[in-house]
């Protein structure tokens, strides 16, 4: 059994509002929305824990399988059981749940899936897998091609230098290829920004809301190409049996995010 690192505090309105101005979506009322919990019960590391990059190198879970490995969220899986509600105390139980090593085309690949487990007033209310993967320093980009105008029922952000970086100060994320951009050039080999996967869940799970989806559910989303600042951010969600199937593009239609949502008692 692996370590369980427990967090427990106030849940205040404050990150709320702070993500609803930040995604331009009205504040929720009556309880957070699917996902939101990421803007509560944050891992606030020591300066002197981070490495390079920007990630914590000790006195963290999970921690990094070893020096000069890139980090990348690849996707997870969310179960909602209820809604976290502001000024509630809430308690997070954290704990590695596998470790996998597989050599890619890049080289040693990574594989770590990390529990979340979320309880307010005596009852479990999120559930959470987290699918990271550590990869050796390389990367190839696609050329971008023309621009795909977004079509009717998609949701165009513009993302922007400003934007990752007011992101990470609300996830408390000091990873640096989200906002230093001479670092994610020069040290990682990035051809710009690079946009959090977080952020594109988000903009999924807001999507799916936006045409009614609420209430107990389960979100399955994958991560399946990199996105960058000046590639913009297109989301769509299309209604099917029971829930909604999600996708996130970029500019010129290079899919980079998927997910389905469902209700738990579909």
């Amino acid at each position: 059994m692996s370590e369980v690192v427990t967090r427990t505090e106030l849940l205040t309105p404050e990150p709320a509002a702070a993500l609803a101005s930040l995604l331009g979506v009205p504040e929720p009322e009556g309880g957070l929305p699917l996902l939101w919990h990421w803007v509560y019960l944050l891992e606030r590391p020591a300066q002197a824990d981070l490495g390079p990059d920007g990630h914590p190198v000790r006195n963290t879970v999970p921690a990094p399988p070893g020096p000069g490995r890139r980090r990348m969220w690849a996707g997870g899986r969310v179960r909602s059981r209820g809604t976290l509600r502001c000024g509630e105390v809430a308690t997070r139980q954290t704990r590695v749940l596998s470790v996998r090593e597989k050599q890619g085309r890049s080289g040693a690949l990574t594989f770590v899936v990390v529990g979340h487990r979320i309880e307010q007033g005596g009852r479990v209310v999120v559930e959470e897998e987290q699918d990271l993967v550590y990869r050796q320093a390389t990367l190839s980009v696609s050329d971008s091609g023309p621009e795909v105008p977004p079509e009717p029922g998609e949701w165009s952000i513009e993302v922007s230098p400003t934007l990752l970086f007011r992101f990470s100060a609300l996830t408390y994320n000091a990873h640096r290829i989200h906002y230093d951009r001479d670092y994610a050039r020069d040290v990682e080999g990035y051809p710009g920004l690079l946009t959090h996967g977080p952020l594109q869940a988000l903009a999924m799970a807001e999507a799916a809301r936006a045409r009614g989806l609420s209430g107990d559910l389960r979100f399955e989303y994958r991560l399946v190409s990199p996105l960058f600042d000046f590639q913009g951010l297109v989301v769509r969600a299309s209604e099917e049996a029971g829930g909604f199937a999600t996708a996130v593009r970029d500019i010129h239609g290079r899919q980079t995010a998927t997910g389905l949502l469902r209700r738990l008692d579909d």
